[in-house]
């Protein structure tokens, strides 16, 4: 790819960007949110027309049409959000639209799909079973599927867009080793992701863009973590951890959890939280984690337990009660429970206090445009507007429209579910700077996080989770990853 140059209406998205791949090869494609790599690979597979430059496929010049006539001529794409159907079973996600049929073409032939299947998944090493419906597999089981389908095509290139999101180690594990026989077959691939210690783990070379600009490319083995990140930000960022609680030792408890049950995941869970404190949660994928702050918001239902606020009974039965006592969730999944990605910034924002700028049931658009801005300026989010619509916004500026959202609202005890998932280095340091803001005004946040330097780098104390229950409590300044790890594999 030669001088790629788009513009959107009020961005320049692509400045002029050279990025090249060879066969076989597991290249990086990193940079801040914002910094272009998808709207590049959106070109790449014909998502998006380019404005200038050229692309050069095979050793003749290529214009995809779409994404179809790009995945003909080989080239595929797994996107972080999987889009597949649940209700549909395993080969027939695969084989949509070329399924195996029978009867001069009259019936579908299940067996011989699933057979098709099976043998697709021998050829990768993946235990699947053809029959069974995608949604009963795990998000990691059903990123491996959609491995498989684009693989089916006979791809020549495979773009995989922060693939191990919402992946176990064991699962990355399968996946890198997938990935490896991939290569072996001359198979080339664009990995994109904001984890370095993968990027140095699977990948041959690195290109690093930044604000729609090409940084320059390396060999991964030759360039270290740190110059990594320089180049994406250019700056050095640094993420030690705590040394010490920030939380003053009669800072007054604004939470308290006692007992509380929900579902099968959340099992007895009890604790507090002070003014002014980070209190992290930490523990391995299906802790429970998630289910307890969802129970806590009144999103699930909890079956016993007592929810004090300011040292009062809460009652919590739905998230209006829960925003009521002065209580914002921040999902990890902020496109679907956090944000109406088709409204503007301004909409966004505002969303969770209606009625403080209603007047006569008329809304105060004055005070909703003034608000919305001094809090855009505040968190300093990246938009050309506040018309523009969240879902052009990149996942760090989004995850700031939430954050905005609950700050509007003048939420005192704030929720962050995996604050960083999918937001590049940048806009994580940004991300925690403002967490550590908050704290200092005595706001009481709960900061749920998979990545155990991120619990350490941010918690005052930190709450560890094993199937349900809390296993262990760990005052920062005696806390380190062996001992999370021996908490989070404790079972009661």
């Amino acid at each position: 790819m030669k001088h790629i140059d788009k513009r959107f209406k009020g961005v320049h998205a692509l400045k002029g960007l050279d990025f090249d791949l060879c066969e076989g090869e597991v290249h990086a494609l990193v940079g801040e949110n914002g910094a272009g790599k998808s709207t590049l690979m959106k070109i790449l597979t014909g998502i998006y027309e380019k404005d200038s430059g050229e692309i050069h496929y095979l050793g003749k010049m290529f214009h995809p049409q779409g994404p179809k006539e790009a995945l003909q001529m080989g080239i595929g794409i797994i996107h972080q959000e999987l889009n597949m159907m649940d209700h549909l079973t395993v080969a027939q996600n695969i084989f949509i639209g070329r399924e195996s049929m029978k009867m001069k073409g009259l019936f579908l032939d299940e067996k011989a799909q699933n057979e098709r299947a099976r043998k697709l998944f021998e050829q990768l090493n993946m235990n699947i079973d053809p029959a069974e419906k995608l949604g009963k597999l795990t998000v990691g089981m059903q990123q491996m599927v959609e491995i498989a389908k684009a693989v089916s095509h006979n791809l020549k290139v495979l773009i995989l867009d922060e693939p191990t999101a919402a992946l176990t180690n064991t699962e990355i594990d399968e996946l890198f080793s997938i990935m490896r026989k991939l290569a072996q077959d001359q198979v080339a691939m664009i990995y994109i992701s904001h984890r370095m210690d993968e990027i140095h783990r699977i990948t041959d070379r690195v290109t690093v863009m930044r604000d729609g600009e090409y940084i320059g490319t390396k060999d991964t083995d030759k360039v270290t973590k740190e110059e990594i990140i320089q180049m994406m930000v250019g700056r050095v960022i640094y993420e030690d951890p705590k040394q010490k609680s920030n939380v003053p030792a009669d800072a007054e408890v604004v939470l308290k959890v006692t007992g509380l049950n929900a579902g099968r995941m959340v099992k007895d869970v009890s604790f507090s939280l002070h003014r002014g404190e980070i209190l992290g949660f930490a523990g391995l994928i299906g802790a429970g984690r998630t289910e307890t702050m969802r129970a806590l918001f009144g999103a699930d239902v909890s079956t016993s337990g007592i929810i004090e606020v300011n040292g009062r009974r809460a009652f919590i039965s739905d998230p209006m009660a829960a925003v009521r006592y002065g209580i914002g969730y921040l999902s990890e999944d902020r496109k679907r429970y956090g944000l109406a990605t088709g409204l503007s910034v301004e909409d966004n924002s505002i969303m969770a206090s209606y009625e403080d700028f209603q007047k006569h049931g008329f809304m105060r658009k004055t005070q909703i445009t003034e608000t919305a801005q001094e809090y855009a300026e505040t968190l300093k989010i990246k938009t050309p507007s506040l018309d523009q619509l969240v879902v052009n916004l990149s996942g760090g500026n989004q995850q700031k429209v939430v954050i905005a959202k609950w700050l509007i609202r003048n939420s005192d005890i704030l929720i962050f579910d995996e604050p960083t998932r999918g937001i590049d280095v940048g806009a994580k340091s940004e991300i925690y700077h403002l967490m550590n803001e908050l704290a200092k005004e005595g706001k009481a946040i709960i900061m749920i996080s998979s990545e155990m330097p991120e619990v350490l780098r941010m918690s005052d104390r930190i709450m560890v989770m094993c199937e349900g229950r809390i296993t262990g409590e760990l005052d920062i300044c005696d806390a380190d990853q062996e001992q999370i790890m021996h908490y989070a594999t404790m079972n009661n």
